[in-house]
C-alpha cells in the first residue's frame, strides 16, 4: 500500500505567472529553472499533473530532490524555490589556482633541499614563499597535492 501524500500543490494564477517569468528570464540559472518547471508539473490544478516519481524520471533528478522542492514550497512559498541559498565560503576564491598548482608540482618534483631526504609540507611552504612570493599554508598545499594524487614519498 502506498504512503498517503502529505502535501498538495495548488498553484494560483499569480504563482504560475511568477514561475513562468522566472523560467523565461535569461539570467536565471538552470537549477532554478528546473525547480520552477518541477513545481509547475506538480500543480494539481493542471489537467494532467504527474506524480513525484514520474517527474523525477522526466527531469532526471532523484525523488528526494522533488520532495525537497515540494516541502520548500509548502513551508516558505515561491521565494524559497526561486532564491538559491548558498554558503558564502563555498564561493570563496581558491587559494591555489592552476598556475600555482603547476609550480607546486615542479618544486615537489625537484630534489629535496640539502640535509633532507624528501620534501615535507612545511619545506614546500617555505620554498613556495621563497620562489613564488606567495603565502600559502601547508594545509592548502596538502589539499592541492591530495587533489592531484601526488605523494611526497
Amino acid at each position: 500500500m502506498a504512503r498517503k501524500r502529505t502535501y498538495k500543490i495548488l498553484l494560483s494564477d499569480e504563482d504560475k505567472k511568477i514561475l513562468n517569468a522566472t523560467i523565461h528570464n535569461k539570467k536565471t540559472c538552470k537549477m532554478t529553472i528546473r525547480r520552477c518547471q518541477i513545481l509547475l508539473e506538480l500543480d494539481e490544478n493542471a489537467p494532467n499533473h504527474l506524480t513525484q516519481m514520474q517527474i523525477a524520471k522526466t527531469f532526471g533528478v532523484s525523488k528526494s530532490t522533488v520532495s525537497n522542492i515540494v516541502s520548500a514550497y509548502v513551508d516558505r512559498g515561491i521565494p524559497a524555490i526561486i532564491k538559491i541559498n548558498r554558503n558564502p565560503r563555498s564561493n570563496a576564491k581558491r587559494k591555489i589556482d592552476g598556475r600555482l598548482e603547476a609550480e607546486l608540482i615542479r618544486i615537489a618534483c625537484s630534489p629535496a633541499p640539502e640535509g633532507h631526504a624528501r620534501w615535507t609540507l612545511r619545506l614546500l611552504e617555505k620554498q613556495v614563499r621563497l620562489e613564488l612570493d606567495e603565502t600559502i599554508s601547508h594545509e592548502s598545499i596538502r589539499l592541492a597535492l591530495k587533489k592531484m594524487n601526488f605523494d611526497l614519498t
